[in-house]
């Protein structure tokens, strides 16, 4: 099998190609958190703590010297995104377990008795009258 024809295989098996939707939701799902904890939840959280927008948060390491930029530790950064974080996992966490939910229910539905088709109810019937007679 040549290299190309194996690579095919190995590529459009049907969990390779799951993952890779999934990964690309998963990538969007970030971008809406990400935008969510950024222009939602943080501008009233540094309201509540005085005007601290976390992203401009940083320690000078150097100073700008000539067209040379400034040497930073940008640990605002850092923070914002432990809080995106925390905010996707919980998102996360919180559909896992609807999803755990709506299984159980599935599991404890009690299962309706399969409908007898029409030869059972006319055999139902002539053993019910062969048991009278």
């Amino acid at each position: 099998m040549s290299m190309i024809q194996e690579f095919k295989k190995f590529a459009m098996r049907g969990n390779v190609v799951d993952m890779a939707v999934g990964i690309i939701m998963g990538a969007a799902f970030g971008k809406i958190v990400s935008s969510f904890v950024a222009d939602v939840i943080m501008p009233p959280i540094g309201l509540l703590i005085g005007g601290v927008n976390f992203t401009n948060l940083a320690i000078t390491i150097k100073g700008a010297v000539g067209e040379t930029a400034a040497v930073t530790v940008n640990y605002g950064k850092f923070i914002q995104n432990i809080f995106d974080f925390l905010i996707i996992a919980l998102a996360i966490f919180m559909a896992i377990k609807a999803m755990n939910t709506l299984m159980k229910k599935e599991e404890e539905a009690p299962a309706q008795p399969p409908v007898p088709t029409k030869e059972e109810m006319l055999l139902t019937e002539i053993r019910d009258i062969l048991k009278q007679k």
